[in-house]
């Protein structure tokens, strides 16, 4: 598993889509079963390893996010072959996942990345 944060001004439960309380963090959890997916529709290292293609902040990974998300959707048979066997990383929970991460990357592109492995 890894905790992806985006400093911002609140938290956001993104499981129900509810505003929590004022924070410094958004958080996202996913799992790392995803890899090979997310490094087919090109956003490993924006996701998991920001650091190491020099993005510091939302608004840089932000076009990778874009571009995987318009891929995930666009080739949805491609992208299942990637599912992990034992159910811990498929394609119909790492598109939303992406999407809300994207979105939030959207609505605080000054945000500072960090990710915990």
């Amino acid at each position: 598993m890894s905790l992806f944060s985006v400093s911002s001004s609140s938290t956001i439960d993104l499981t129900k889509n509810n505003f929590l309380s004022p924070s410094s963090n958004l958080s996202f959890l996913t799992c790392s079963s995803l890899g090979k997916m997310a490094s087919a529709c090109g956003v490993y290292y924006a996701c998991w390893r920001p650091e190491e293609i020099h993005c510091k902040k939302a608004k840089h990974i932000l076009p990778m996010l874009e571009k995987g998300v318009e891929l995930l959707q666009k080739y949805p048979d491609f992208y299942r072959t990637f599912d992990s066997p034992n159910g811990w990383g498929l394609y119909d929970n790492f598109l939303p996942w992406l999407m809300q991460y994207t979105n939030a990357c959207k609505d605080y592109p000054e945000a500072k990345l960090e990710v915990s492995r």
